[in-house]
């Protein structure tokens, strides 16, 4: 029995780990944040009613996790981004808003920290952006079961106690989540993502090339198949060629004084939020997301929303020395 005194220094440690769940499960990084208040809640609730006898406090805890996520899914759509959901279009081509899709988001790496400070609890690889879209391709359970028992390295009857179900019905969603992974690829990209150091120095020379301007610059870090999406907008595109003419058309629509913040995002992808001149200061402009591989930079996953800027704590406006304009 896990009575008052003590219950939140025993359930604190998890917090980190169980917000990444929550993310992974509905790509969010705002509802992964309120649906672990409510398994604290929960906890807290029913604290007199767990038996440390019948099963470990991780695993109590992640039980009333799921149950959250798994009602909170029932009522919200998959969240995808937009190369996974509609064809590929010219960069050119006026822009289109995805006014009924509900986006992916990605998650700030500050909300890990303060409960992962040594990055050593969360599987950092298993919240990069291309694996959490591809999650979002799979049911609310085939879900469930493949992160309990690849991601987090439950056992399948830890797992179908969680998940509330059979070890016979939780290696079936197993089988049919690989097989779906299989068929959309699985995107960890384990073997070919550089270390954090190699990956900030792509991105550093990427954001100089950028405050300069320079298309053929910030083509020349790009791998051949780069891919760029914009949610909330439909467009997406590949390749470098096309990326470079996307560029020269966003220099000279929205100019070339810029003023970057860095961030990183998803487990340590590394980007940075993109602030236009506007009259005397910097107007926040967009929130950009790298995937780097060995061979340069793969993917921009290029975000324009009041939500997301929220949540990595963005200034809506900079003045001239980077500082927040207070008011705005």
């Amino acid at each position: 029995m896990v009575g008052e005194e003590g219950f939140d220094r025993r359930v604190e440690p998890f917090r980190a780990e169980l917000l990444a769940y929550c993310y992974r499960m509905l790509g969010s990084a705002h509802d992964a944040e309120d649906l672990v208040q409510d398994t604290y809640l929960r906890a807290w609730r029913a604290r007199e009613q767990y038996d440390d006898t019948r099963s470990s406090l991780r695993t109590w805890l992640y039980r009333i996790a799921t149950n959250v996520c798994l009602t909170a899914l029932e009522v919200r759509g998959r969240r995808p981004l937009p190369s996974g959901l509609v064809a590929a279009s010219d960069p050119l081509a006026p822009f289109v808003q995805g006014e009924h899709a509900t986006w992916l988001q990605p998650l700030p790496d500050s909300s890990l920290e303060a409960g992962d400070p040594a990055g050593t609890v969360i599987d950092r690889s298993s919240l990069r952006l291309a694996f959490a879209s591809a999650l979002q391709h799979l049911s609310a359970r085939q879900r469930g079961a493949l992160i309990l028992r690849e991601v987090l390295g439950f056992s399948a009857a830890e797992a179908a106690e969680i998940l509330g179900t059979t070890v016979v019905s939780v290696n079936s969603s197993l089988q049919r989540a690989r097989t779906r992974m299989k068929e959309i690829g699985d995107l960890r990209e384990r073997v070919s993502e550089p270390s954090a150091t190699e990956q900030r120095a792509w991105i550093e020379r990427y954001m100089k090339a950028f405050e300069l301007a320079d298309v053929e610059g910030l083509k020349r870090l790009l791998t051949e198949d780069v891919i760029m999406e914009m949610p909330p907008m439909l467009n997406w595109f590949s390749g470098r060629g096309n990326y470079g003419l996307f560029m020269e058309w966003v220099f000279e629509k929205a100019g070339k004084d810029w003023l970057l913040k860095e961030v990183t995002a998803n487990g340590g992808q590394p980007g940075f939020a993109a602030y236009r001149r506007v009259g005397d200061g910097y107007d926040l402009h967009t929130l950009q997301i790298f995937t780097v591989v060995g061979g340069g930079i793969a993917r921009n996953s290029v975000f324009q929303d009041p939500a997301v800027y929220a949540t990595f704590g963005l200034a809506a406006r900079l003045d001239d020395e980077g500082r927040a304009v207070a008011g705005v």
